[in-house]
């Protein structure tokens, strides 16, 4: 397992390829939906964005409330080609990583060869055991949108697996490979 800690430089990512196991820590931002598409508005408006996204990471979650002694209630993957229309251009502006579950589009699979960035997926249903992983969280734009707030949430060996490398690499593809039927 690797262990990297954010901001990612481009050494960081370029180290890595689909199918490797990373231990995640440093501050990575929470965003879903509906901030996303505020983060993309900001951008055609030509405005600065609340978050500096250079070497950083997005986690597309919508923590739930926090127990108390948790800094975040449960916070599981959400499903990220939701956020596939809004990548590109966080791409574009440095974003280095993103966190989800499930497949991405061709066309956020080929902005991360371009822009030299990974997606990482986290296992989905673990939503409660991933939280153990988050020290802190904090609101730090767009509070109105509750859960879907951009958040700042420190990790602490946050596991992650590589799904999609800055090489094209696709751990999607490369697994289904072995159990592909043999033509008769």
């Amino acid at each position: 397992m690797r262990h990297l800690t954010t901001p990612l430089s481009l050494e960081d990512v370029l180290s890595l390829k689909a199918g490797d196991e990373v231990a995640l820590s440093g501050v990575v931002y929470g965003a879903r939906d509906q901030a996303h598409l505020r983060l993309k508005e900001a951008l055609e408006k030509g405005e600065e964005l609340p978050i500096p996204l250079e070497g950083q990471v997005l986690y597309y979650v919508g923590p739930a409330p926090a127990k108390e002694g948790w800094a975040v209630g449960p916070a599981g993957p959400t499903t990220s080609s939701r956020m596939d229309p809004f990548t590109v251009p966080l791409l574009q502006k440095g974003l280095r990583g993103m966190i989800g579950k499930g497949y991405r589009s061709p066309e956020v699979k080929e902005a991360l060869t371009i822009c030299k960035a990974v997606y990482f997926v986290a296992v989905g249903g673990g939503a409660a055991l991933l939280a153990r992983h988050i020290a802190s969280s904090r609101v730090v734009a767009y509070p109105e949108l509750g859960p879907e707030a951009i958040y700042a949430f420190q990790f602490q060996a946050f596991p992650v697996i590589v799904a999609l490398d800055a090489y094209g690499g696709d751990l999607y593809a490369e697994g289904r490979r072995p159990y592909a039927r043999k033509p008769q």
